[in-house]
């Protein structure tokens, strides 16, 4: 076999194990791709789930402050341990921001 045939035989190889190995890289990143999408998908719909349930939370202290009269100190209270004043305030600030905004977006349609 010839000096110039040798090379053109490992090149052909080289580029033969280049393009598995490429293969196979890329079936890799297709694979971490698509499991990210999952841990993306999955934490998206975590913060849903906790926004909604905030919003649920925050709703109920607003009418127990606003239609049963009681002060969001006393609401925490009727809560148990579940929340603490600092936690009600805040639940009770989404709540209240989550009805401006709808009625801000109300006047504008």
């Amino acid at each position: 076999m010839s000096q110039q045939t040798m090379r053109q035989k490992a090149r052909r190889d080289a580029r033969t194990v280049t393009s598995k190995r490429r293969a196979v890289l890329l079936e890799r990143a297709k694979r971490l791709e698509d499991l990210a999408l999952q841990v993306m998908l999955a934490i998206g719909e975590r913060d849903a789930a906790v926004t909604a349930a905030e919003q649920r939370a925050g709703n109920a202290l607003r009418e127990m402050t606003a239609i049963e009269g009681v002060t969001l100190r006393e609401a925490a209270e009727w809560c148990g341990d579940q929340i603490g004043l600092r936690e009600a305030t805040r639940l009770r600030r989404l709540a209240d921001q989550a009805q401006s905004d709808e009625c801000a977006a109300a006047r504008v349609s």
